[in-house]
């Protein structure tokens, strides 16, 4: 984006600014990217499937959350959704949905869900969106781990002792188990893992979703940007 940039607004967007919003030609609205932060802009075009938008000022620069991300196995629709839409609002990089033992969802729509993320983002008036990637094999996605990224493994099985994180690297994730829990292998060969940390979320078992925000505050206020 840069002044005077013209963007062709696709059929979907169009559908949502024209008969939606119900923007006519001349009318301003804020669009923003995560590559170059939040701009005003005018309608030059519009019909009933595109349009145009002229760039016309920068407001703010893309507010980039810190470098966490979430592994979570995906649960039933909409609390998967309430997921995705809450990591969203309190600031991850990137959203990950894992398989693992006892996951009991196996199909997720990639596109739906990022959907959801870029719909919290203009809800909650941040200007960063989160990428949503495949769903994968949770030991096929630490074959390939980054050792300099620590992971807050979030363990049932702690429940009730004294909660500490121990690591202060900049560059994190955080992992959520299934409704199930993790199974007793999991948590062993997890354990093995030097860039692994298991935590507690407190004296009470919580549900997935639940944990997600428990999870993700508790890293903020000791290590992010609470």
């Amino acid at each position: 984006m840069y002044n005077g940039n013209s963007l062709v607004v696709s059929k979907k967007e169009a559908n949502y600014l024209f008969n939606v919003m119900r923007l006519k030609v001349g009318d301003h609205l804020h669009i923003f990217n995560n590559h170059n932060g939040e701009w005003l802009s005018k309608v030059t075009e519009r019909s009933k499937t595109t349009g145009s938008l002229e760039c016309l000022n920068k407001i703010v620069d893309s507010q980039k959350p810190p470098d966490v991300w979430l592994l979570f196995s995906p649960i039933k629709k909409s609390r998967t959704d309430y997921i995705v839409e809450k990591a969203t609002e309190m600031g991850v990089a990137k959203i990950m949905p894992i398989l693992t033992d006892h996951t009991n969802t196996t199909r997720i729509s990639k596109d739906r869900l990022q959907l959801h993320a870029i719909e919290a983002a203009e809800q909650c008036g941040t200007n960063f969106v989160p990428e949503v990637t495949d769903l994968k094999k949770l030991s096929d996605v630490l074959d390939l781990w980054s050792k300099d990224r620590m992971i807050m493994f979030c363990d049932e099985a702690k429940k009730g002792s004294t909660q500490i994180i121990k690591n202060n690297k900049n560059s994190w994730a955080i992992l959520i188990g299934p409704e199930g829990g993790f199974t007793d292998f999991e948590r062993k060969w997890l354990a093995s893992k030097n860039f692994v940390q298991n935590v507690s979320l407190g004296p009470r078992i919580l549900r997935a979703d639940t944990a997600v925000v428990a999870a993700l505050t508790l890293w903020q206020s000791s290590i992010g940007d609470w």
